[in-house]
């Protein structure tokens, strides 16, 4: 059981920011593209941000401006910097790793942290 392990998340006021981590495995990390999703209350679950292995980024365009992913090759870890949230921004955040293997896409997540924005 691969485990891509989040932590981060929490309450913060809206115009706040928190900083979201997730740890995989060296092998995960290196190889697959790593990501964050999020599913509001009642919602679907949507993509937030993606980085490759190269540092290639794509961005939503909810969180384009104010969301910034990153990542720490030595620390096999990657980061979600969200600032100026709204109450929008609440969800339930992902982390999430994908690669094509043989024309499948693998997909493996993370358990999930809570994010809410709210005074």
């Amino acid at each position: 059981q691969v485990q891509l392990v989040e932590s981060g998340g929490g309450l913060v006021q809206p115009g706040g920011s928190l900083r979201l981590s997730c740890a995989a495995p060296r092998n995960i990390f290196s190889t697959y593209v790593m990501g964050w999703y999020r599913q509001p209350p009642g919602k679907e679950r949507e993509l937030v941000a993606t980085i490759t292995s190269g540092g290639r980024t794509t961005y939503a365009d909810s969180g384009k401006g104010r969301f910034t992913i990153s990542r720490d090759n030595g620390k096999n870890t990657v980061f979600l910097q969200m600032n100026s949230l709204k109450p929008e921004d609440t969800a339930v955040y992902y982390c999430n790793a994908n690669r094509r293997i043989m024309a499948t896409n693998v997909d493996l997540w993370g358990q999930g942290t809570q994010v809410t924005v709210s005074s």
